[in-house]
């Protein structure tokens, strides 16, 4: 009866720590999730801003409007050339030729954009985990309480 007792406290105690774990992965990528935005929203940079189609004022402040972003500079850095390798022909980069500078421009727009997408998805699976956890929990947590609640003695 004791051992019975003891496991259905671990039970308890291990929801208990789930549910806290899952808290605690929410709360990290809602904090993630508002820094990145405020940190987009700070630059202004507007889907319209780089010419994509019908988004004149749209803020890129989301993993949908980065992946735009970044996709739409991409296809315009390769318009320039299709490869860093085209770029270059054998030569090495020279800052002061602008359409060196327009393209290392783009990829690092370009890769500061992938980047947001990938944080956001990131966030996305943290929330996720949290969820997970908090209902994992959750169920271990009722586990435990049935446990020691099957182990009490009977009312005569």
């Amino acid at each position: 009866m004791k051992g019975n007792k003891i496991l259905a406290v671990l039970v308890l105690l291990t929801g208990i720590g789930s549910m806290v774990a899952g808290g605690s992965f929410i709360a990290m990528g809602l904090i993630k999730n508002h820094y990145i935005v405020n940190a987009m929203r700070m630059e202004k940079v507007t889907l319209g801003d780089i010419h994509a189609p019908g988004t004149a004022d749209t803020i890129i402040d989301s993993a949908s409007t980065a992946q735009a972003a970044g996709d739409t500079i991409r296809g315009h850095r390769r318009n320039i050339a299709p490869t860093y390798k085209d770029l270059m022909a054998g030569g090495k980069y020279d800052p002061t030729n602008p359409k060196h500078l327009t393209y290392a421009q783009a990829m690092n727009m370009e890769n500061y954009l992938y980047l947001a997408v990938a944080a956001f998805g990131l966030i996305q699976m943290a929330l996720a985990a949290g969820a997970a956890l908090i209902i994992i929990g959750g169920g271990l947590f009722l586990t435990g309480i049935l446990q020691w609640r099957m182990n009490e003695p009977a009312l005569p």
